[in-house]
């Protein structure tokens, strides 16, 4: 546990190395997405995507549903993946492609893929600082102090579901939805492409709907809720262990800048899940970088771990371990300070 939970100084702290110190330690090549490579991603999801279900359909026994919906579910969040890859412009160097295959990862499960990617470009520009993050920030102590139960329930308890939830409301104390275009997420010029993407998702409930008309609600929820279940419990698994651990500091507004808020988060080994998901768990060098394609994330994460030192984190923790962790003792930070770090409350 840390034990100096609060940084008084007035002086803004700096590192002891810049952002270009960090780029120019990365190889030239890790910068450069490969279309091809990317698509090959993109189109093995699909094609696994589509193995397993005709795999369910034939066996079609009680016993292989489970072990269907946790694979399915799996793979629902690989294909996420490879849109946040089409979100960052890192899956290729067209736009158009980025956006065409962004859409073709995301409506199907659901992610407003312009909406989802607007939100996820503040909370990169803003990572680490209480007050601007998007996803996964803190709360203070006096807020966590006020917080009604259901509150609490949903926040605390409900870690796992919260996704779904998320893109309608947004996180604690932020204002609009991901799928409406006049929220003040977005700037005038963004509200088609927002519109876009909520009419794709749309498309794709109004399919879900004739599906379960036509084969029945059994149907539906045996080939889609219940994968559709493990993908949110995936994506909320892997972006609350990237932010939240008692080790990684925040900062307010006066002691934040870019490169050290990027370094606020942790990497994590997911064992056989890592080249499944597309080592998504390597995400220091991520934060630094948006522009490294996923397959390219290793390689540049061991190139700048002599830059970085201290400042870089990897947890050697077991994924189980990290969460009940993160679950037992990160609730809030100080009202006041910077840096500062999470720390537990009675829930």
């Amino acid at each position: 546990m840390i034990s100096n939970l609060i940084s008084d100084s007035p002086v803004r702290e700096h590192l002891p190395f810049t952002l270009q110190d960090v780029r120019s330690a990365i190889p030239a090549h890790c910068f450069q997405a490969s279309l091809w490579r990317s698509l090959s991603y993109f189109f093995l999801d699909i094609g696994l995507i589509a193995l397993f279900y005709g795999l369910a359909a034939r066996i079609d026994q009680a016993w292989f549903y489970p072990i269907f919906w946790v694979i399915q579910g799996t793979l629902f969040w690989a294909l996420f993946v490879v849109g946040h890859d089409c979100g960052h412009g890192s899956f290729s160097q067209y736009r158009w492609v980025n956006h065409l295959v962004g859409h073709l990862s995301h409506a199907p499960i659901l992610v407003p893929f312009h909406g989802w990617r607007i939100s996820h470009r503040t909370h990169h520009a803003n990572t680490g600082n209480i007050d601007t993050d998007e996803s996964w920030y803190p709360v203070t102590e006096t807020y966590y102090n006020q917080m009604p139960w259901y509150e609490r329930l949903v926040r605390f308890h409900l870690i796992l579901f919260l996704y779904p939830l998320y893109l309608f409301r947004r996180s604690p104390g932020k204002q609009g939805s991901h799928f409406l275009p006049d929220s003040p997420l977005f700037r005038p010029h963004e509200k088609w492409q927002v519109l876009t993407s909520t009419l794709c998702c749309a498309a794709m409930v109004g399919l879900l709907i004739v599906i379960g008309l036509v084969y029945g609600v059994g149907f539906l929820t045996k080939f889609y809720l219940m994968p559709y279940l493990g993908f949110v419990i995936w994506l909320d698994l892997v972006t609350f262990l990237h932010h939240t651990d008692p080790e990684v500091p925040w900062y307010r507004d006066e002691d934040w800048y870019f490169l050290k808020g990027a370094l606020s988060t942790v990497d994590r080994d997911y064992g056989l899940i890592n080249p499944i998901h597309h080592n998504i768990g390597t995400h220091v060098v991520h934060h630094i970088f948006l522009s490294i394609p996923h397959y390219h994330l290793l390689e540049a994460t061991e190139a700048v771990k002599p830059v970085l030192g201290k400042y870089y984190r990897k947890s050697q923790q077991p994924i189980w371990r990290a969460l009940w962790e993160g679950y037992r003792h990160c609730h809030f930070v100080a009202d006041h300070g910077s840096k500062v770090y999470y720390q537990a409350g009675d829930r």
